[in-house]
């Protein structure tokens, strides 16, 4: 491993020898691109992730001197690839340049699945506001190449982070577009009522009985199938407990559900949180009487 950051050191020497040299100006920058290439693939085999991180920014410079974004921006997601392991701001910072160099050439589809790759990081580090901003962006970017599997992908997980922020219309929209779409893809129409299910949770947590009502009635003519489903039962007798102001019904019409289809995490938080409400209705109540 010294052996490989000692190789990748001389390297670099060289690089940087040639930058400053005399030569002709096109030659100069290909032959210091060569030799940081290869100082950065040496840097990594030596797991030396910050040096091989800074080469592959000084590649990205030598290649916009000679005018090929293309290959600058693969070196900035290079470079992005080797800071993920030591520093993700860092990581950041070079996929946001490769992304801008991907619009400036008019590689948007390139551009969108680098969006998608920075919002994946800022969920790793829990900064969920920073991830729906480029979840969305990237949905868009997808959307406009119709890329639309890749789209709702993005646009899902924007809905789920949305409504941990309790910013349930926004998920609500969201689910409800991508069932939507989903009803007219034979390959997608089984989805449909998963994507109705959350938008029909995210309704429950604003806690309008009338609202819920309304929005099963509307799905029902959006799937005439719906219905028939344990999904709208399930999200119909939530509603009359919530309306009866009866958590030991909610309790109970939860846990029926989940022994046979097990609710994940996001679901469970959500329900959680309709349940303390309807808790603290309950106490409400009791302490009018």
């Amino acid at each position: 491993m010294g052996d490989q950051i000692a190789r990748a050191e001389d390297f670099e020497k060289k690089a940087e020898k040639k930058l400053s040299g005399w030569g002709l100006f096109g030659s100069k920058y290909e032959d210091a691109a060569d030799l940081f290439d290869k100082a950065a693939n040496s840097f990594k085999l030596g797991k030396s992730w910050d040096k091989a991180g800074a080469t592959y920014v000084k590649l990205a410079n030598c290649h916009l001197k000679l005018e090929s974004k293309h290959e600058a921006a693969q070196a900035y997601v290079d470079a992005a690839h080797c800071y993920k392991k030591s520093n993700i701001n860092e990581a950041i910072s070079c996929l946001e340049q490769a992304v801008n160099m991907f619009c400036e050439i008019g590689r948007l589809s390139m551009a969108a699945r680098y969006f998608k790759e920075i919002a994946e990081l800022y969920e790793s580090e829990q900064n969920i506001e920073q991830a729906i901003v480029y979840f969305e962006k990237s949905a868009d970017f997808f959307q406009n190449e119709e890329v639309t599997t890749s789209a709702n992908q993005c646009k899902q997980k924007v809905a789920q982070f949305a409504a941990q922020l309790e910013q349930y219309q926004k998920s609500i929209v969201i689910y409800e577009e991508i069932a939507r779409q989903s009803l007219n893809n034979n390959l997608l129409k089984y989805g449909v009522k998963g994507h109705l299910l959350n938008a029909g949770i995210c309704q429950l947590c604003k806690g309008d009985v009338v609202a819920i009502t309304n929005a099963l009635e509307r799905y029902q003519e959006l799937d005439p199938t719906f219905s028939g489903t344990r999904e709208y039962k399930l999200l119909a007798d939530i509603a009359s407990a919530l309306d009866e102001e009866d958590v030991a019904k909610f309790t109970d019409v939860v846990k029926e559900f989940d022994s046979m289809t097990p609710l994940d995490s996001w679901k469970t938080t959500l329900l959680l949180r309709v349940k303390e409400k309807l808790k603290a209705k309950e106490l409400e109540e009791d302490d009018l009487t």
